[in-house]
């Protein structure tokens, strides 16, 4: 049993993530592997689109299999997670321009990595049991993946708010937000692969579509607008601790579990990214600046010994909520020398 099945079906180039045990966490040769055959689908004239899906029913992917990030961090070797992370984006991007239609499915917990494979496509299908999230402020990063761009896409402040409390979008709220295109019941998704594969086209997909279920961040959108309307973290903190009400109260907890130069960096990064030439290259760059320094210079090592390692869920970070200078945001934003994230396709592949 692989990892990944990859495999042409009819007219549909698919695949599959086949590590249900492991919520389909994705590895870095999974990545290698979905950048790989999609260079190869992009000019076969028999493939008319590509079906991405994963096995078991709890989730899609939960995000990228970090264990080995950790290990070589701990260990003061950084190259790996840069090249992992370099190689990962490269495929994001490709995913986002694909220029034949890209079907995704995405059943159950869709987080961090998984969205950068699920949720850049043509046409993504949710149902009732999909999950869809961006948690990496939790863990020490921001989000990635692509994932900014989706956030800063969003309506209003949206984006900043699931960015920086990692809440998790049902299926309303991740077509009314911009992670998911339509919303057909689980129960007609492996009819409808069926007919995807053998007709080549959308169209019966497209039909099966339903009205999406109700969007729960509608009903706070102007609260959302309005306390996360600010400039700094330190900002936001005040404005949600100002604010005795629950839901502001709510936010203000969930913050406070997460990492403040992280969520100080994920602010920045959407306000340049709205502010400027909106694309997917641009924003996976900017992501890039914080990752490859994200375990030397940030938190990512300890957020991952806290919530994956030692499990005690009580992460020491380098700076208190308003607490971050402009400066160490400054750092991570500065462009990498040499290390620039490029789209080319790998010379190996």
């Amino acid at each position: 049993m692989t990892d990944i099945d990859i495999r042409k079906d009819g007219h549909a180039g698919r695949i599959t993530l086949n590590r249900p045990k492991a919520l389909n966490a994705l590895t870095y040769e999974m990545c290698l592997a979905i950048e790989d055959a999609l260079w190869n689908w992009r000019e076969d004239p028999t493939i008319k689109l590509v079906l991405i899906d994963a096995m078991g029913e709890k989730a899609f992917c939960v995000g990228g299999d970090i264990a080995d990030m950790y290990a070589s961090g701990t260990a003061g070797d950084y190259a790996y997670g840069q090249r992992f992370w370099r190689d990962e984006y490269r495929m994001n991007a490709l995913l986002s321009e694909y220029p034949k239609p890209v079907v995704s499915f995405l059943q159950g917990f869709t987080m961090g990595g998984g969205v950068g494979v699920g949720c850049h496509g043509s046409h993504r299908v949710v149902g009732d049991s999909s999950r869809i999230a961006m948690p990496e402020c939790g863990i020490g990063l921001i989000p990635d993946v692509g994932g900014s761009y989706l956030l800063a896409r969003a309506p209003g402040q949206v984006g900043a708010y699931l960015g920086l409390t990692a809440d998790r979008m049902g299926p309303g709220d991740a077509i009314f937000v911009g992670f998911a295109d339509l919303y057909v019941p689980e129960s007609a998704w492996d009819s409808i692969k069926v007919g995807l594969c053998s007709q080549g086209n959308v169209a019966s997909l497209t039909k099966a579509a339903q009205p999406a279920p109700e969007a729960a961040l509608i009903e706070h959108r102007a609260q959302i607008d309005h306390l996360f309307a600010a400039e700094t973290l330190a900002d936001l903190v005040a404005k949600l601790q100002s604010d005795s009400g629950d839901f502001a109260q709510q936010a203000l907890a969930k913050l406070s579990r997460n990492a403040p130069l992280s969520m100080a960096f994920t602010l920045e990064m959407l306000k340049q990214l709205r502010s400027g030439p909106l694309d997917i290259r641009r924003a996976l760059e900017l992501e890039y600046r914080f990752t490859s320094r994200a375990m030397e210079r940030g938190d990512f090592i300890e957020g991952i010994r806290a919530a994956i390692i030692d499990k005690d869920k009580s992460p020491k970070w380098s700076h208190d909520l308003t607490g971050v200078p402009e400066a160490d945001v400054a750092t991570m934003l500065q462009p990498v020398a040499g290390e620039n994230v490029t789209f080319e396709r790998r010379s190996e592949a």
